[in-house]
């Protein structure tokens, strides 16, 4: 008995492995005549953290953009469901017999199917890089001038989301994409700082790669903080001033 659930269980395993096989389709560019812009993104995390990505459009197209397609093997749905139902007799079937089995197998079996599935479990839970090959993209890091050295990813780390807004305008040298993302409020002191910041991020020349092949950008000596502070409060009094010269019309 223990040997027919054995080959029932495994059969069910493989069956169903069959089932659900699956291919990654990535999206790609049906017209490549003209110009194609390129591709670079800037991803806002929910904490206040910004990473910028210079990459090809076909690059961005595949990461982030165009949606990718998986294609199952079995793509048919009623065949799919009386696999399922195949399935589901075969483990009902091997739990049977392997109940009707000796103590010294069942104790065997049991041992052999918790470690297998610790085994997946242990699998599932690495890190993605270790389930997904990415080795048809060349990664060339990029960091600022006060940049943690020693920590992954090269992080600038800052105190406030303003400065984190300001450094990331420095590396892109454009400051469209920030009311486009609602990184920042639609306002006229807001607008105003992200001239500004523009203004001075466009006057610091690009970085060329080192020694170690690693771009450093450096932060111009500007403070982001103190300037929007200063346009917060001329925009208040401006607010406060058309606020009395409205009562006192009224």
């Amino acid at each position: 008995m223990s040997v027919v659930a054995v080959v029932l269980l495994s059969l069910l395993t493989s069956l169903i492995g069959w089932g659900n096989k699956w291919t990654l389709e990535l999206p790609k560019r049906k017209v490549n005549k003209g110009f194609v812009p390129r591709g670079d993104v800037v991803i806002r995390y929910p904490k206040g953290n910004f990473l910028v990505v210079r990459c090809e459009e076909t690059v961005a197209r595949e990461l982030y953009f165009a949606p990718e397609t998986i294609r199952y093997m079995l793509g048919y749905g009623p065949a799919y469901r009386i696999l399922s139902l195949v399935g589901t007799m075969m483990l009902m079937g091997g739990v049977i017999c392997l109940a009707n089995a000796q103590i010294v197998p069942q104790i065997a079996w049991a041992g052999s199917y918790m470690l297998l599935g610790a085994s997946y479990w242990i699998v599932a839970a690495l890190p993605s890089k270790v389930h997904w090959d990415h080795s048809c993209y060349e990664v060339v890091n990029e960091c600022l001038s006060d940049s943690t050295m020693n920590k992954k990813g090269l992080p600038s780390e800052n105190e406030t989301f303003t400065w984190a807004l300001w450094k990331a305008i420095v590396v892109v040298r454009s400051t469209d994409w920030v009311l486009k993302s609602n990184a920042c409020p639609d306002t006229e002191a807001w607008r105003d700082w992200l001239n500004a910041a523009r203004e001075v991020a466009q006057a610091t020349k690009p970085p060329d790669k080192g020694d170690d092949g690693l771009r450093t950008w450096q932060v111009p000596d500007w403070d982001p903080q103190s300037h929007l502070a200063t346009l917060l409060n001329e925009q208040a009094q401006k607010d406060e001033k058309s606020m009395k010269g409205g009562i006192a019309e009224v």
